[in-house]
């Protein structure tokens, strides 16, 4: 059986934690929130009071969800972290969302020790870990690794896709993320003029999703309040996608263009919005509240 050591049990770490499990996986678990580790264990995990103990059974794989860039650095090759305690070759998947570089640097580390390293983000969101049918955009240096990684991957998610080389997974998701941010900025603008000009919410969305406007945000995750059922925009935009998690991710990809040369004109303007949003207090709301932004004018 497939030992697993799993660090982060937030909102999207916890329920990937218990699909390992409901998957048959041995799985030991590890987070700063003494709660959520107390939910897995009664669920079936073991726990462990730090990265050293949790690394002390020598676990065949070692996966991370963690918030940010400096904490997967932190946990990885800090003085106490991961790759100080490892005791013999291990794979190691980084769940995270981080910027490309990042997740080059710390792999590159890993590979010199011995270890086999890739990067997974997830595109599905707390409902889709809960659910177990995450896509997750991997990074891994070859096709072998590739495949030691499926297994786990395949226990909590729907699509598992090879992007290429270590880093790519993480181009995938700023990618994603970024075009995502600007489409539902786009879906609000043209949703509230729409309104605004005198026609019913309702039938516009439904002409939008007949027309060639149509995306993913006015299928399946429309902003506009009470278009759609079971989607944040009908629950005060309560729970999903948090705005400040949005213009985090809308940094890494202004980071990661920036380390390229490359423009991003609408994806700089995107940032300044969700900016904006957050400092006037909804950083919690889902990120289809960005929608207010517009509604806030009349």
């Amino acid at each position: 059986m497939t030992r697993i050591a799993m660090i982060g049990l937030g909102n999207m770490g916890a329920p990937m934690a218990r699909n390992l499990l409901k998957a048959g996986f041995e799985l030991s678990v590890f987070d700063l929130n003494a709660d959520a580790v107390a939910q897995l264990t009664a669920q079936g995990a073991s726990s462990a009071a730090s990265i050293a103990e949790l690394l002390h059974a020598a676990p065949d794989v070692v996966l991370s969800m963690l918030p940010a860039a400096a904490h997967v650095e932190r946990v990885y090759v800090g003085a106490e972290g991961v790759l100080a305690h490892l005791t013999r070759p291990t794979l190691l998947i980084d769940s995270s969302t981080i910027d490309p570089q990042t997740a080059r640097r710390v792999a590159e580390q890993a590979t010199q020790q011995g270890h086999a390293m890739v990067d997974a983000p997830v595109s599905g969101g707390t409902a889709g870990a809960a659910a177990g049918t995450l896509t997750f955009m991997v990074g891994a240096a070859d096709a072998d690794t590739f495949a030691r990684v499926q297994p786990m991957l395949e226990a909590v998610g729907k699509n598992i896709v090879h992007c290429g080389g270590v880093g790519t997974g993480q181009v995938a998701k700023v990618a994603n993320n970024l075009l995502l941010a600007i489409s539902m900025i786009g879906l609000s603008e043209a949703m509230t003029l729409g309104v605004a000009l005198g026609m019913d919410a309702k039938v516009l969305a439904q002409v939008i999703n007949m027309s060639s406007g149509r995306c993913w945000s006015s299928e399946v995750y429309h902003p506009y309040p009470d278009v759609m059922d079971n989607v944040p925009a009908s629950r005060g935009y309560q729970g999903g996608f948090a705005s400040q998690l949005m213009l985090k991710d809308l940094g890494l990809a202004h980071q990661s263009a920036k380390h390229v040369g490359q423009p991003l004109l609408l994806g700089g303007l995107a940032e300044q919005l969700y900016q904006q949003f957050v400092l006037n207090g909804h950083g919690q709301l889902d990120f289809s509240a960005i929608i207010q932004a517009y509604q806030a004018s009349h």
